[in-house]
């Protein structure tokens, strides 16, 4: 079974993990909304290069990227068979009824996969080279000035820091309960649709009973800890903006304004 890669550290020395995590989380989100404006393949190779240089700049080996993807290709696969079947333009090679097959649509389909995939490379490379508490730290240091309108900043940073910390783990438990599953003879990949929904509720139900149980303990430990909220409190953890962040930037900042001058192409 493939493993979701979201939420999991990887501790190394590079360029990448050096970054304040504000400016990596800040390029992350700069990214994402840029490649929706791509609309030519020049856009998408120019956008490829950028995610490929900075999964080199991370040291991460790029296996684990892959097993990031692969998880996630079904739903990259459904959106895909969508666009084919109800895109509209270019030249017709089939239709029937509302579903045709066209050359627009199937263009888009490709520009679709290309672009998912190198959407989740990035996400992945924000989480692979960042740990759950720095994210906290940059999402909160980033939405502080929402504070003078009352938003409630310490609260979001904490449950996005709880999130991102037990993906991993409820990911693990839901494969040993698979596993565990297996091991009673049920095979998860027989039957039509309605008996594959069955064989879900025995993972659904002690996943669930998991992830209360751990909730609690966790609530509990929190208030034998003190926790109060951040108002007031200090950090142990200073975020400091650098050159290298001014360079990536930069690199990033480019790579938008090329994205905006190729379209024009």
């Amino acid at each position: 079974m493939n493993k979701i890669l979201f939420g999991r550290y990887i501790p190394l020395d590079s360029f990448v993990h050096r970054m304040d995590p504000r400016s990596k989380l800040i390029l992350s989100f700069l990214y994402v909304i840029v490649i929706f404006f791509a609309n030519n393949w020049w856009i998408y190779l120019l956008m490829a290069v950028v995610a490929f240089v900075s999964i080199l700049a991370s040291k991460i080996n790029f296996k684990l990227f892959v097993d990031g993807v692969i998880p996630l290709l079904w739903i990259i696969a459904f959106t895909m068979v969508i666009q084919i079947l109800f895109g509209t333009g270019g030249q017709t090679y089939w239709h029937w009824g509302i579903f045709s097959i066209t050359s627009v649509g199937i263009l888009n389909a490709a520009y679709i996969f290309v672009r998912f995939t190198l959407i989740i490379l990035i996400s992945t490379l924000l989480t692979l080279s960042t740990s759950p508490i720095q994210i906290s730290d940059a999402l909160e240091s980033l939405l502080m000035p929402l504070r003078k309108i009352h938003f409630p900043v310490y609260e979001v940073a904490l449950m996005l820091s709880i999130a991102l910390r037990f993906v991993p783990t409820l990911m693990d438990e839901t494969e040993t309960i698979m596993n565990a599953q297996r091991a009673r003879g049920v095979d998860f990949g027989t039957g039509n649709i309605i008996q594959r929904l069955k064989k879900i509720i025995p993972i659904l139900i002690p996943l669930f009973v998991s992830a209360f149980n751990r909730a609690e303990d966790l609530a509990t430990a929190m208030e034998a800890r003190g926790y109060r909220g951040g108002a007031g409190r200090t950090k142990y953890r200073l975020l400091k903006w650098e050159t290298r962040d001014t360079l990536a930037t930069l690199v990033y900042s480019l790579m938008a304004i090329g994205v905006f001058a190729l379209r024009l192409l």
